[in-house]
């Protein structure tokens, strides 16, 4: 009988700015990859169109199509269990969009789709910082603020497949105006926008000089180098945003009792000026029997190629399914 077992799995990495794919191998090396603009494209059917035809060129030029098992998609606001794309709020594309079956009829190739936290936490746990853990927390940072965790080594996804929102939880009563369309949410302060918010607030509240104010835009990463500089506000706005996501983490690991938290995006790259007032924070106001034993670290992977071997492990995870056998 003919082995026809597959050795290789399309990656797709669906973030804001750009959208990436790659064929990775059964270890884990990334064979070859290209990317092109999520933003250019307003309506989703010619955005699917683009993305199978990006995937069809590298695949047919790096061992064609009988080398590939299946495709694995990681996607803001994407369900695991629907293969659905539902209703997310910075993407361009509105409503519930069923990015599975769309690009399965394109490309005759199983694809499994899941939330970018979720995609992350498996590559972590194959390639990175949670290999050998079996309770954990991956939370990613950057325009959004996703997360997901694992539980007697098993990825939790909840009864319709929304688990781990905790980007949007309350922890502010009445509080900022999220994306999401409620108030309060952790997303809105610690996401990068929310940072950026925060720079302005105490920009307002304290009359001292800061580079801030001579910045014509700010952003997360130009305010975490501010810090660097020993500008006192850029540190303080950054002590606030640690502040409140250490009661928000606290809050998480009272519930779910992790090993550890791993942070993973690029508002996790702030270093010390995120890290020191989160875990003081976190260490207030956390149930008081898992003080000092839960680990808060950044991950190990670079974000860019953590993204994709993540969208891989997704793609090992789905039936086989190939009209190319």
């Amino acid at each position: 009988m003919e082995n026809n077992i597959k050795t290789r799995v399309v990656g797709v990495d669906i973030s804001i700015e750009r959208t990436t794919c790659a064929v990775i191998d059964i270890r884990g090396n990334i064979i070859a990859e290209s990317f092109f603009s999520t933003m250019d494209f307003s309506d989703i059917n010619s955005y699917v169109s683009t993305l199978c035809e990006k995937i069809m060129e590298l695949v047919m030029a790096n061992g064609g199509y009988e080398t590939i098992r299946s495709v694995g998609v990681s996607a803001p606001s994407a369900n695991f269990v629907t293969g659905c794309i539902e209703n997310a709020p910075n993407l361009p594309w509105k409503g519930v969009i069923p990015l599975a079956a769309l690009m399965r009829d394109q490309l005759g190739l199983a694809v499994g789709v899941a939330n970018d936290a979720h995609a992350t936490a498996l590559g972590e746990l194959a390639y990175g910082s949670a290999h050998g853990m079996k309770d954990f927390i991956v939370l990613n940072i950057g325009v959004g603020l996703g997360s997901c965790f694992f539980s007697e080594g098993h990825e939790h996804h909840g009864a319709e497949g929304f688990a781990g929102e905790f980007g949007h939880t309350c922890v502010a009563e009445g509080g900022r105006m999220c994306t999401c369309g409620h108030e309060g949410c952790i997303e809105s302060y610690v996401s990068a926008r929310g940072i950026v918010q925060t720079a302005q607030e105490v920009l307002a509240e304290i009359d001292a000089p800061s580079l801030m104010r001579n910045q014509e835009k700010l952003s997360s990463r130009i305010i975490a180098g501010f810090c660097d500089q020993g500008d006192e506000l850029a540190i303080e706005t950054f002590r606030r945003t640690g502040h409140i996501l250490g009661i928000g983490l606290a809050n998480y690991a009272s519930v779910i009792n992790p090993e550890a938290i791993i942070l993973a995006g690029g508002i996790s790259r702030a270093g010390k000026w995120l890290l020191d007032p989160l875990r003081e924070s976190f260490e207030k106001h956390v149930f008081k029997a898992m003080q000092g034993k839960v680990k808060i670290f950044v991950s190990n992977l670079e974000n860019h190629t953590r993204d994709v071997l993540g969208a891989s492990a997704v793609a090992w995870d789905v039936k086989e399914y190939s009209l190319f056998k």
